[in-house]
């Protein structure tokens, strides 16, 4: 979200909170929800597809939805279905309506397409629900289907081979494809979030969800394109009338939202002048200088994603939403562990539910040793944790790196649990956040450089160590 995007919706914020005694809030978000996936996403050069991919985000919520609903279709249900469609057909219209021009950031296909697009939802939620609903089977085609769609987006290669295909398809040069021109807006936490009430229809823990608040959880404006990764149990409730914006909530949203601005636009646009890049990384020969480098990018990664993160609180504490915490004081724990609990916390959270416990289950249950089990419990969510960044070679690295240093602390823990620290326990715990800091910060190496050399080459300066290129 830019700078004015993010007042637009506080001010929003601010004008809802005095409309509620006449406007239903959870419809208020549902339709400011739907809007804002279109208003959000960014331009492209591929006809029609800023308004395809949002229009794609929403298609696949109902098709989720309708796969994981326990019940009959209700009234509320077909009154957001009929709102969900009329809102993407505004947005279509908004091509000959100068005012409403500003809900796509390129003008959008006409009422045709836009309607052709909306009835084949129609018919493919009918088969899904008659067909599908509750089938281990489609339920778990759902999820592989989520799972192939990242992958493509992840994949530079792949993204690119997409483009010319979609430009082909629009009549557009295939030659002209760029992997720029897939910028599908959240679908990183989209995708996570219909795997999760997937897996969990799967497993039994699913309450039931109507389609408007289905909807408003899954594109939920304020941690659409940077997260948290929330719960559908914990966020569908506070959808719930009563909700008033009194002088303390108000402070404590506008606390969290400056604190967010600054952190982002201060502090984290500041640091990019002079943090680490495959640029200035070839300029600097001196150790202490490319050392300032990367903890100049330490930091700014932080409260880039810190600062992204408050911003969202504040947007959902504004309209009567608490999402989760996603960072707390990473940068000051003791171990390698602590980071991990305290970083990009709902993502970690997310890859502990559904990926490391039932993986190590599994390896336990053929008889595999402890250590194993966590080595390859480690290296496999580290790594793809990794890769859910970008199926590149640097972000599995970086994973592989933090996967290796989360195994050689829970080894250590378990070697230093029955015997006495050699040293004052304030002192041990200095040296262990002194040794975390520096280990997170040579894993940033990885995050930053895209190409090995850039990457032998800082390590080497780093190190004292003169490389060339």
């Amino acid at each position: 979200m830019t700078l004015t995007q993010i007042l637009i919706f506080a001010g929003l914020g601010l004008l809802a909170s005095r409309l509620y005694r006449w406007l239903d809030r959870a419809w208020l978000l549902f339709a400011a929800s739907v809007l804002a996936a279109f208003w959000l996403q960014p331009a492209s050069f591929v006809r029609n597809l800023p308004y395809l991919l949002p229009l794609a985000s929403l298609g696949l919520a109902v098709l989720v939805w309708a796969l994981t609903l326990p019940r009959r279709w209700n009234r509320q249900d077909a009154w957001a279905a009929a709102g969900l469609a009329a809102l993407a057909l505004l947005v279509s219209a908004s091509r000959v309506v100068e005012p409403l021009s500003a809900l796509s950031p390129a003008r959008p296909p006409g009422l045709e397409l836009a309607g052709g697009g909306l009835a084949l939802l129609a018919v493919a939620a009918v088969l899904a629900y008659r067909l599908g609903r509750g089938q281990a089977a489609w339920l778990h085609g759902g999820v592989l289907l989520l799972i192939g769609l990242l992958v493509v987006l992840k994949s530079p290669p792949l993204v690119q081979a997409a483009s010319a295909w979609l430009r082909g398809l629009g009549g557009q040069d295939p030659a002209l494809a760029s992997t720029l021109d897939l910028g599908w807006l959240g679908f990183s936490y989209i995708a996570f979030r219909l795997i999760h009430v997937l897996r969990d229809r799967l497993a039994g823990r699913l309450g039931e969800v109507g389609l408007r608040d289905f909807i408003t959880y899954i594109v939920f404006f304020p941690a659409l394109t940077a997260g948290p990764i929330e719960r559908v149990e914990r966020f569908v409730p506070q959808l719930e009338p009563g909700f008033v914006l009194d002088s303390a909530g108000l402070l404590a949203a506008g606390q969290r939202l400056l604190s967010g601005l600054v952190m982002k636009f201060v502090l984290a646009d500041g640091l990019a002048f002079f943090a680490l890049n495959p640029v200035n990384a070839w300029q600097v020969s001196q150790p202490l200088w490319m050392w300032l480098l990367l903890l100049a990018y330490a930091l700014r990664i932080f409260f880039d994603f810190a600062g992204y993160t408050s911003i969202a609180i504040g947007l959902g504490q504004l309209f009567g939403v608490t999402l989760p915490e996603n960072f707390t004081q990473p940068y000051r724990k003791p171990n390698l562990t602590q980071f991990w609990n305290s970083w990009h916390i709902t993502l970690a959270q997310w890859f502990r539910a559904y990926f490391f416990n039932p993986f190590t289950r599994w390896l336990r249950g053929r008889g595999a040793p402890v250590w194993l089990v966590v080595l390859l419990g480690q290296l496999s969510t580290m790594g793809l944790i990794g890769l859910w960044h970008g199926i590149t070679w640097n972000f599995l690295a970086w994973g592989l790196w933090h996967g290796l240093g989360l195994f050689a602390h829970n080894q250590w823990a378990q070697f230093a649990k029955a015997r006495p620290l050699p040293f004052e326990p304030r002192l041990a715990s200095g040296l262990g956040w002194l040794a975390t800091l520096v280990f997170v910060a040579l894993g940033w190496v990885w995050f930053a450089l895209p190409q090995p050399a850039d990457a032998a080459h800082v390590f080497g300066v780093l190190a004292g160590v003169g490389v060339g290129r």
